[in-house]
């Protein structure tokens, strides 16, 4: 298929404003721009990938204005085994908390994990959670008492939180520098090995209990934050059910959709 033409398409909700590209350009870069085997800007194979997280519409249902399926696909196996969306989302983290009146990096972040359908694309790697009773993928995170991502990794259902929480603590801690001290974890996470897991990377775990007492809902003191942080993940599409065969996309999708959040936050729209 030969390159689009220089006319203009009419503009997705999706797509980067100016400011949000001078932002996110340097992270994207990974050979020059005018490179002889570069057949579509790169702001448009961004704006391509955007599209696919924020509609979930398959690769190959991709509206014909944007570039070929097969490009934006490409192209976002290469940023993600980089681990662009990652850096940029660490950088992002960082302004948004100074721009609250914050320290750049937080001292305490919250664990937690929450199970995706699974898809039939990703159905071989699936496992069977028997507490949801769902047959799917497990997304474990980490984010700050803001929300913020710090950490994530992606199981079949049947592996459990507390199994996770050593490799959580690690990558937290070189995303801040060793700054975190304290993790706020649910019951799911209570016995002596992730406790000493976490304190092998300098955290203590802290678990909030859910009351005796509970009728109906009821919000946590700070387990609250990852809840949301979750709710958040969920208004992508591409990320309301596992549609990928790889788990390393699922991965990237995830610091995709929260560096773009923050790029929205911090930035806006031109």
């Amino acid at each position: 298929m030969e390159p689009s033409s220089n006319k203009p398409r009419a503009a997705y909700t999706s797509d980067v404003s100016d400011a949000e590209w001078d932002f996110c350009r340097p992270y994207l870069v990974l050979m020059r721009e005018d490179a002889s085997q570069r057949d579509y800007p790169l702001r448009e194979l961004f704006n391509a990938l955007r599209y696919i997280v924020r509609c979930g519409c398959q690769w190959r249902m991709m509206p014909h204005d944007l570039p070929p399926w097969q490009n934006v696909y490409q192209q976002a196996q290469r940023w993600m085994k980089a681990c662009c969306f990652e850096a940029m989302a660490h950088d992002l983290r960082e302004l948004s908390r100074l721009a609250k009146g914050r320290k750049a990096q937080p001292t305490a972040a919250i664990m937690d994990g929450r199970t995706l359908q699974s898809s039939p694309e990703s159905g071989g790697r699936a496992g069977y959670d028997g507490y949801k009773r769902r047959k799917g993928s497990k997304v474990h995170i980490a984010v700050d008492t803001l929300g913020h991502l710090l950490a994530v990794k992606v199981t079949a259902a049947d592996e459990q939180e507390r199994a996770q929480v050593g490799e959580l603590a690690e990558h937290i801690q070189q995303a801040t520098g060793e700054n975190v001290q304290l993790a706020y974890v649910d019951q799911g996470y209570t016995g002596e090995e992730p406790a000493r897991q976490a304190q092998e990377h300098g955290i203590k775990l802290e678990v909030v209990n859910l009351s005796e007492a509970k009728k109906g809902f009821v919000l946590l003191p700070k387990r609250w934050v990852v809840e949301r942080s979750f709710g958040w993940a969920a208004r992508f599409k591409r990320l309301s059910r596992d549609y990928e065969r790889l788990a390393s996309t699922l991965t990237g999708m995830h610091w995709l959709a929260f560096a773009t959040l923050m790029l929205s936050s911090l930035f806006g729209k031109s």
